[in-house]
């Protein structure tokens, strides 16, 4: 058997899994990239057991085996990951993940368990007023499920 055609078709596998490393922005499609890249390694390292014949038998195949363990967990991590990053930020976009750690008093936190607004969050940029801030007058509900409270009619020097 010729190995060639083997470790060509391993190439050009671990190729696609670089290049959809490198250029995808989505997080599900950068796993399945790097699920191609270790597909091709599992793909040399059975050729390369079945062309070179080694003092131990079928060492190859045990690696690959080891190889396809660990794609397993990286899958079922991976996916944890990328299914908590889209419950907080809606979006699976990598390159909107900030990189650097931010600093921990001005950490946005989410809702609670029961719904209620946290208390401490990144401040309002200037001009905006946050909605605790706004009073009931300027037309923002002041309970939520009554529609139309606080809500100020058109009068004629609005016009």
């Amino acid at each position: 058997m010729h190995p060639v055609i083997p470790y060509l078709t391993a190439a050009g596998l671990f190729g696609f899994g670089v290049y959809g490393v490198l250029v995808r922005r989505n997080a599900v499609l950068l796993l399945m990239s790097v699920e191609l890249m270790l597909n091709a390694v599992n793909l040399i390292l059975v050729t390369s057991d079945a062309a070179v014949r080694a003092e131990l038998p079928a060492s190859g195949q045990v690696f690959a085996l080891f190889v396809i363990v660990l794609a397993a967990a990286e899958v079922g991590v991976g996916l944890a990951l990328i299914l908590q990053l889209y419950r907080l930020r809606a979006s699976v976009a990598v390159d909107r993940i900030p990189l650097s750690d931010p600093d921990p008093a001005r950490v946005e936190r989410g809702p609670s368990i029961d719904g209620t607004p946290a208390s401490e969050g990144i401040p309002a940029p200037e001009g905006i007023l946050a909605p605790e801030s706004v009073p009931a007058s300027e037309g923002i509900p002041a309970q939520r499920g009554t529609p139309g409270a606080g809500v100020p009619l058109r009068d004629e020097a609005d016009r």
